[in-house]
């Protein structure tokens, strides 16, 4: 007999499981009891909780004390026949479970169950709001007596529970957040340093993608954020993003979206390794306008959760034939600055934060492998390399998939409660520690070269010299420097301007000796300009 309650009881009955892993497992034991790892919440109940064996009674078990699971349901609702959930809504024509159940069926499904319309019952919520990221209106659907606040729509719809870590991300208020750092550094020192964390942020997200010395498009791309960040009227069309696609890369092969598979992997000697199968082409657009109607049904909601929304849904898709990952990251900005989140001109260098440490960096990843190690766990063995194929686009490719409908229902009902809490992370660490740094860092360089400008006169490009050289020379004036400007040669001059930099730059900083002029090779050496 299964220990085994609710939708782990309905799996192991019916002989299916899910992709993603339910987000909490529930079985029979001696006494209450929770336990909680990174993914799953683990629940045990003792004997008396336990429901009748069917299949009713484990689901009606799930929605008391378990949380949703739309491509689990979407598995069940094929597999299990229609008179059964008949028969039980007829029983129960006003439960508040059997009616649920009823409403997601024939929004999952688009199949309609032959029971008759829910006679009486106060309107009950489709997602607990309490617990779930949901539309911002809801729809009163009176066959079931539901209140339709799906995040989405059948084609897509993510499922985000409201953890404490989401919670965390939806009270984030990065507006308040930057008129700190405006009271802090000033209005115009921030402004100034916009310029320069979009250009840092285009230059991460190609180094996220191992792209880095691609100089003119890292510059495209940094245009493209400050003329394109929340100005499309639908982001996600496959018109706004063609265009963004041939703004980033310039002169390509190929643009729009894909007609052809793709695969994410890398390679182990000779032999390609799979990391993550997108879907069939023939089914992006679909899954597009499903995003797209998800962040429209969702708006005034958390912007950071619909950036994340946006941002990991679309990487998942993967619909583009190149670029996706460059996308995905603009798409944070764009619904930040869309919903009025990060107001014009700053750009959020979350790229930069990323890759700014491996701690960081390592989070990126596990968010992206949340989603997809469990689907490489299932289909692994259904992929191969085999005959070389030239689709419509143009494209010529050995990978073939078997399972692109067995798959489907993960991708149309993506659990993206992990990546919504990574991003709230993501875009505090970005306003309060990276853009802080960036904000100080120009504060400084202006005070060093007004210290400077006491002693010494000339351009600011000159200035920044002496004061970076310096600075990398550990507090010495190399020859180089003295012979390229040689008034540094006096060394009460140099002396002077030295504890005047430090001053401003090392505050605790206090003249020990003269000093000293360092021969080249000596120590380190100058960085360019130095």
């Amino acid at each position: 007999m299964s220990t085994y309650l609710g939708l782990k009881w309905v799996a192991e009955h019916l002989g299916i499981e899910p992709v993603q892993p339910f987000a909490v497992e529930s079985q029979l034991g001696t006494r209450r009891k929770t336990m909680e790892s990174d993914e799953v919440r683990f629940e045990t109940y003792p004997a008396a909780t336990e429901p009748d064996a069917t299949v009713p009674a484990h689901l009606t078990f799930s929605l008391k004390y378990e949380t949703v699971n739309l491509e689990f349901f979407s598995r069940v609702f094929n597999v299990v026949p229609a008179a059964v959930f008949e028969e039980w809504i007829r029983g129960e024509p006003t439960g508040a479970y059997a009616r649920r159940i009823g409403f997601f069926y024939e929004w999952v499904t688009g199949r309609l169950l032959d029971v008759p319309d829910a006679p009486s019952g106060n309107y009950i919520e489709a997602l607990e709001s309490d617990k779930y990221f949901v539309a911002t209106r809801s729809i009163n659907v009176q066959r079931w007596r539901v209140r339709d606040n799906m995040p989405g729509t059948p084609e897509f719809c993510p499922v985000i529970l409201r953890t404490e870590a989401v919670r965390k991300a939806e009270g984030y208020d990065c507006a308040n957040a930057l008129r700190d750092l405006e009271v802090e550094f000033g209005a115009d020192i921030l402004m100034r340093s916009a310029v320069w964390l979009t250009i840092k942020e285009s230059r991460a997200s190609f180094l996220i993608e191992h792209e880095e010395k691609k100089v003119d498009r890292v510059r495209r791309f940094a245009a493209a954020m400050e003329s394109r960040c929340g100005t499309a009227r639908e982001p996600l069309s496959v018109d706004a993003l063609s265009a963004l696609q041939a703004e980033i890369l310039g002169p390509a092969t190929r643009y729009g979206v894909r007609q052809s598979p793709v695969f994410v992997g890398h390679s182990v000697g000779y032999l390609d390794k799979v990391d993550y199968i997108a879907p069939h082409w023939d089914r992006t657009q679909a899954l597009l306008g499903g995003l797209q109607s998800a962040l429209s049904k969702t708006r005034g909601a958390s912007a950071i959760v619909r950036a994340a929304m946006a941002s990991f849904g679309f990487v998942f898709i993967h619909p583009m034939s190149d670029g996706n990952g460059r996308i995905s990251r603009f798409l944070v900005n764009d619904v930040l600055r869309r919903d009025g989140a990060v107001p014009e001109p700053f750009i959020l260098p979350i790229s930069a934060t990323i890759t700014n440490s491996t701690h960081e960096r390592v989070g990126y990843d596990r968010a992206l492998e949340r989603f997809s190690k469990p689907i490489m766990r299932k289909f692994a063995d259904r992929y191969r390399f085999e005959a070389m194929v030239e689709y419509q686009d143009g494209i010529r490719s050995n990978f073939h998939f078997d399972d692109y409908d067995d798959a489907l229902p993960v991708w149309r009902y993506p659990d993206l409660t992990a990546q919504a809490a990574y991003l709230g992370h993501v875009v505090q660490m970005t306003i309060e520690s990276e853009m802080s740094k960036e904000a100080l860092f120009l504060r400084d360089t202006e005070r060093a070269r007004a210290a400077v400008k006491e002693y010494l006169e000339g351009p600011n490009t000159d200035i920044d010299q002496i004061i970076r050289s310096v600075r990398e020379n550990r507090w010495v004036v190399s020859n180089k420097l003295s012979k390229e400007f040689p008034m540094l040669a006096e060394q009460e001059l140099a002396g002077a301007i030295i504890q005047a930099i430090r001053e401003v730059l090392e505050p605790q900083a206090r003249p020990d000796t003269a000093p000293e002029l360092m021969d080249e090779g000596s120590g380190p050496a100058d960085r360019p300009g130095g």
